[in-house]
């Protein structure tokens, strides 16, 4: 693997600052964001990118292209949280299982925002029209691991309702926030792209740098918790996100997605969800232990895509494209 990719990565100033952010917990620096700008910068990211993605699918048109694309993307998020699931149950109980099923199954935006601001460094482009497919992904394990949890457990029946479920899932600030503004994003068009432009364009990579500061000073600061989890999922952490973007990869390949768009689906497919799938697990699923699923996936998993995943999956793009 080119080093190259990996040093282009690591040194980008968003990641840095991601960087700075962790070792300031370990060094037991007092620096901190305070609340509540954190959700502040995580509702500007997702309205941005929403945003930009309309606009960006009202240029491309709707191909068969962009139909395979999304409907890769929504069965990507059904399946992973089903083989995933199994191979949690070898160690893991039901609840937590399905919990991290479902992390796994749904998506991180700032994954995917960084993942696009790496190709933007290197100059590669990609489709706005990928924003749809990271709308898509959100929801969907959300469902799928409470399906799991009602087929398997029979003591479950009844012990929480579907319409709060389903509320939870596809109503929750993060999705709704990304599907709205991606509807306005069309609606609008260029017009109201070329209007918004100083707003979701200038200041983005700005806001996005003090979000992952942030990140980093949280995920610091949930390391010491994988001592908890053991040897089985901090592996699982690590391996699956591999393995996902390996299937996303050769989906990318069969569909014939350019490399830049291929690469937004395999990170897509790698990232593990904790914000919106962590808030739902709360509410339908308290039996799961929030450490497991929400450490694995913001402690590992979100670095380990930002600062090794995405430069080694586009080697792996770069491989079977060429």
């Amino acid at each position: 693997m080119n080093a190259s990719l990996i040093m282009s990565n690591i040194l980008s100033p968003p990641v840095l600052f991601f960087f700075l952010g962790m070792s300031a917990v370990i060094l037991k620096s007092d620096l901190e964001i305070p609340q509540p700008l954190p959700k502040l910068f995580s509702l500007y990211l997702l309205l941005a990118i929403g945003f930009k993605g309309g606009a960006e699918l009202v240029k491309s048109g709707v191909s068969q292209e962009v139909v395979l694309t999304l409907f890769a993307a929504i069965m990507m998020a059904t399946l992973v949280p089903i083989y995933t699931f199994f191979i949690l149950r070898i160690r893991l109980d039901l609840y937590n299982a399905a919990a991290i099923a479902a992390t796994y199954g749904s998506i991180s935006a700032v994954t995917f925002i960084t993942a696009g601001s790496f190709l933007s460094e290197l100059g590669i482009s990609f489709s706005g029209y990928m924003v749809a497919a990271l709308a898509l992904m959100e929801s969907p394990a959300i469902i799928v691991g409470l399906v799991l949890v009602k087929i398997f457990d029979i003591d479950k029946d009844g012990d929480f309702s579907w319409p709060e479920v389903l509320k939870e899932a596809f109503l929750n600030s993060s999705v709704f926030l990304l599907v709205g503004s991606l509807i306005i994003g069309v609606l609008s068009g260029e017009k109201g792209w070329k209007l918004e432009a100083p707003f979701t364009q200038e200041i983005f990579y700005g806001v996005l740098t003090f979000f992952l500061l942030d990140m980093g000073l949280v995920a610091a600061g949930k390391i010491k918790d994988l001592g908890k989890t053991g040897s089985f999922l901090i592996s699982f952490s690590i391996l699956i996100p591999i393995l996902n973007a390996t299937i996303g990869i050769l989906l990318a390949k069969l569909i014939g997605m350019p490399q830049g768009n291929a690469l937004l689906f395999s990170v897509l497919c790698a990232s593990a969800s904790y914000i919106a799938v962590p808030a739902a697990m709360r509410l339908t699923l308290p039996e799961a232990n929030p450490s497991l699923y929400v450490t694995s996936a913001l402690a590992l998993t979100f670095p380990f895509n930002i600062i090794i995943g995405i430069p080694l999956y586009l080697y792996g793009i770069n491989l079977l494209w060429r």
